[in-house]
């Protein structure tokens, strides 16, 4: 397998569909050099003794690993720069298109509607319409879906009220939860979630400024944690709503059985990194990139040449973890989530489906992936993009 690399802007679509690749990878660890000296690293506040530490507890025993089995099969096709899938309890699916600022839902027969046009959203780069979430609702407030997307001067996060049932759903008027999350033409971040803890967390890239993924006032290049309002979250280590800081432009997040947090983050020019996320730690951007050995860093769990992931969106289903890969147009599972040594990295599906952006778990122990070919760095082919689903077996 390749791993030299040029430049992140580069992008390639083979032709043709040849077979699924299932390739075991031994996923290179080198040293990266420091780039600049860094600030001192800010030492986290201790949690209150009042409040819950949101600290993974182990299960009895792990959930098995699944991996992929069979080809993917076509569940939508004729979606516009696709970014976010959402599965709804109640059934529903929703797909943010980055360009066009819709949410649109897909019908049980394939067919899809725009359930809503979020208003205020300005695309442009890898800017617009970005992350969808969903927060139920109970007797005294409705569900909401929750959306980050760019703005005219900042990204920001708003939610709407959930209105309609499946095959008719829509979106109320917008509440802001977060404003100020400084954007770019590119590194935005964007990717938002429920953590088990039942606090919203997203994810914001440096946005240009490389600096201010060092800042924990700064959100720019972070892990936020915050109420489902938008405030700080209780027992967040700075008092702000910085979980963990020191990223370049994280887009993935999924929690394990265990409670454990992973997030998927792009690199410079040489690694893409898949880290396990810890409350207020540094994770060394703009000073390392990739695998550093410095302890006043995390080092990544496992890291890829930019030309093999260019990751962005995360999943965990079963004890695997599912990466999807923009400029590496494949899927790569990593297992064993929970049970720590060594993690085994396989390539799937590669130059098939083309770039991938979203991952998240199907019904019934599937796997559903979007691919992101009409994202002005595609080559994209009749029907594209499209949202398949993938049957996955246990090891």
């Amino acid at each position: 397998m390749p791993h030299a690399t040029s430049t992140r802007d580069e992008r390639r679509r083979a032709p043709g569909r040849p077979a699924a690749s299932v390739a075991a990878v031994a996923v290179a660890v080198a040293l990266a050099a420091c780039t600049q000296a860094p600030a001192p690293t800010p030492t986290p506040l201790p949690l209150p003794s009042t409040t819950a530490a949101p600290t993974p507890a182990t299960p009895a025993s792990p959930p098995p690993v699944l991996l992929p089995s069979g080809e993917p099969r076509v569940i939508a096709e004729g979606l516009d720069a696709p970014w976010s899938i959402l599965r709804l309890p109640t059934g529903g699916v929703l797909v943010s298109e980055r360009d066009t600022a819709d949410v649109v839902e897909v019908l049980a027969d394939g067919a899809t509607r725009v359930a809503a046009t979020v208003p205020g959203v300005v695309p442009g780069g890898e800017g617009g319409l970005l992350g969808l979430a969903f927060r139920a609702g109970d007797g005294e407030r409705p569900a909401y879906v929750y959306a980050y997307f760019t703005a005219a001067s900042d990204n920001r996060i708003v939610r709407m009220p959930l209105t309609g049932a499946p095959g008719s759903l829509g979106l109320g008027s917008p509440e802001e939860v977060l404003t100020g999350i400084p954007k770019a033409g590119n590194h935005n971040g964007g990717r938002i979630a429920f953590g088990p803890d039942g606090f919203l967390y997203a994810t914001s890239g440096d946005a240009g400024n490389r600096d201010a993924a060092q800042d924990v006032a700064s959100l720019s290049g972070k892990i936020l944690r915050m109420t489902p309002e938008g405030r700080p979250a209780p027992g967040n280590p700075f008092g702000t709503r910085t979980w963990s800081f020191g990223h370049r432009n994280p887009q993935g997040l999924a929690w394990d059985a265990a409670g454990g947090m992973w997030a998927a983050e792009f690199g410079q020019n040489t690694w893409d990194e898949l880290n396990r996320i810890e409350r207020g730690a540094n994770y060394g951007w703009p000073v390392v990139e990739g695998v550093a050995g410095d302890d006043r860093f995390v080092d990544p769990v496992l890291q890829w040449p930019t030309s093999e992931a260019s990751p962005s969106g995360l999943a965990i289903v079963g004890d695997t973890l599912f990466l999807a890969a923009l400029r590496g147009e494949r899927l790569w599972s990593i297992a064993p989530a929970t049970a720590g040594g060594e993690l085994a990295a396989t390539e799937w599906f590669v130059d098939e489906l083309g770039r991938l952006r979203d991952v998240v778990p199907g019904p019934d122990g599937e796997l559903w992936i979007v691919t992101n070919n009409t994202d002005g760095r595609g080559s994209p082919g009749p029907g594209d993009d499209r949202l398949y689903r993938v049957r996955l077996d246990a090891a």
